[in-house]
């Protein structure tokens, strides 16, 4: 029986996680009851971003806690999108994402402020590279909550030269 070459995959493994940095939010433990006892599965929230703009998080689920990080970590890659990010390193203009019972207010803030933010929420902002960020969450403090208000946020976000071409101004004028 002939053994794959790990040494190559290894190596094409190192290549693609390296472009990307992950971070788990959440690990819960899940009970279902059954009649021959209680059936335990783990559920893994995790953000992965490329500190550029691009981020996208997911929810893993399985019977041991590396492979829900693991699943977590494809579905984030599936569903990432991008982020505006400015050159001092914070978000265009403040905005309110709301999710379920959740909400999280975003500012920008001026560099060397850093973020300003709880766990869930600067797991985000560091995946994503906003590094300069006043953020509070409001309502619920459920991390699933927290995180697609979050997200919400982020599509409400808009571009400055996005802006100024939908206004019909060219940059110059601005």
């Amino acid at each position: 029986m002939a053994m794959p070459n790990t040494d190559k995959n290894t190596q094409e493994a190192a290549q693609l996680g390296s472009e990307f940095k992950d971070q788990v939010i959440y690990v819960g433990r899940v009970t279902k009851v059954v009649k021959g006892g209680k059936n335990f599965s783990f559920s893994a929230l995790v953000v992965v971003g490329d500190g550029n703009g691009k981020v996208g998080f997911g929810l893993g689920k399985a019977l041991e806690v590396p492979s829900a990080i693991k699943k977590g970590i494809e579905s984030a890659k599936r569903n990432m999108m991008r982020v505006p990010v400015t050159p001092t390193g914070s978000i265009p203009h403040p905005v309110t994402g709301r999710f379920g019972s959740g909400s999280v207010l975003m500012k920008p803030a001026p560099e060397g402020t850093g973020v300003i933010a709880g766990a869930a929420v600067r797991a985000i902002m560091e995946a994503a590279g906003i590094n300069n960020v006043l953020t509070k969450s409001l309502g619920s403090s459920n991390p699933h909550n927290v995180v697609r208000a979050t997200f919400k946020g982020f599509e409400n976000l808009m571009d400055p030269y996005t802006v100024m071409t939908n206004r019909g101004l060219d940059q110059a004028e601005a």
